[in-house]
């Protein structure tokens, strides 16, 4: 297939339109038309219907549009890298985290990456795990660390390749001076009464409570550490800590889980031109992970 052709029919499936395609890719309408028709003759099926309210995309234009979003992805990462190479940015390293993890791993895995190049630059961003991806997968950043409750199936990422670097298990924080308090484990439904505080209403907490069979009373909703440690020191909130986050929480009591939640921590790297960087760092997290985890 010519892929000046699948990109053009992409333009169109996404507009729903071959004049707005034609706009966006600044070529003329019959020209847009007459390409959709070459690559429907070289497919030997019809890519598109005409349809009163606009142009809908048949079972093949749509098993052929997945594959044309990738082959734009993938040119969209080239162009970075090949601009990148070309810079005086290559020294810069752009890291992607989750909130959690800039608490424990990364701070400790830049500074071990500066002493060991000291010339580096490293900027680190703040993200959900899945916005992240779609930034390594466009080349905005070259890795992102990432995480996902291992209860779940495991969750790939299309276009990027996962490497695992820990399975974590999550602790009950509790006040100091709470009833269960100095136990070395607790069951969840003991805390079934409790007030909660959890980074969502639908995340790792909320089905681990709901797994031990009671839906928790969620009084804060917040991924900060900081925040999280106050609500319960205050004595305003329990909640589950992952095992990373412990000794950044002093006047906590802590206890394990019976049975309890674990979460897999993995970064993600693009395929091919990768920053010189990004091996040493994948490095230098597995090495972290292990030595605190």
């Amino acid at each position: 297939m010519d892929p000046r052709r699948v990109l053009t029919f992409r333009a169109v499936a996404h507009e729903r339109s071959f004049s707005a395609a034609a706009r966006t890719l600044a070529l003329t309408q019959p020209a847009v038309s007459q390409q959709v028709a070459a690559l429907e003759t070289e497919v030997g099926a019809r890519l598109l219907d005409r349809e009163p309210g606009g142009l809908k995309l048949t079972t093949a234009g749509r098993i052929l549009l997945e594959h044309a979003d990738a082959l734009a992805d993938t040119l969209t990462l080239a162009t970075t890298q090949l601009e990148e190479h070309n810079n005086a940015e290559r020294g810069r390293l752009r890291i992607g985290a989750f909130s959690s993890s800039l608490a424990a791993l990364v701070p400790e895995t830049v500074r071990r990456l500066r002493d060991a190049y000291p010339d580096a630059e490293v900027l680190v961003q703040e993200g959900d795990s899945l916005a992240l991806a779609e930034r390594v997968k466009t080349g905005e950043l070259h890795l992102s660390v990432a995480f996902q409750d291992a209860a779940l199936a495991r969750r790939e990422h299309e276009g990027l390749t996962r490497h695992d670097i820990l399975r974590e298990p999550f602790l009950v924080a509790l006040p100091p001076d709470h009833a269960l308090s100095g136990k070395p484990t607790v069951a969840l439904e003991e805390l079934a009464d409790a007030p909660w505080s959890a980074a969502s209403t639908d995340g790792l907490i909320a089905r681990a409570c709901r797994a031990a069979g009671f839906e928790p009373r969620i009084v804060s909703i917040t991924r900060d550490p900081i925040a999280i440690r106050e609500f319960v020191a205050r004595g305003t909130a329990v909640t589950l800590v992952p095992r990373l986050l412990k000794p950044g929480m002093p006047g906590l009591a802590f206890a394990k889980i019976v049975n309890g939640p674990q979460r897999d921590l993995y970064v993600l790297t693009p395929p091919g031109g990768r920053h010189p960087l990004v091996e040493p760092t994948l490095q230098a997290l597995i090495e972290v992970a292990s030595a605190t985890g």
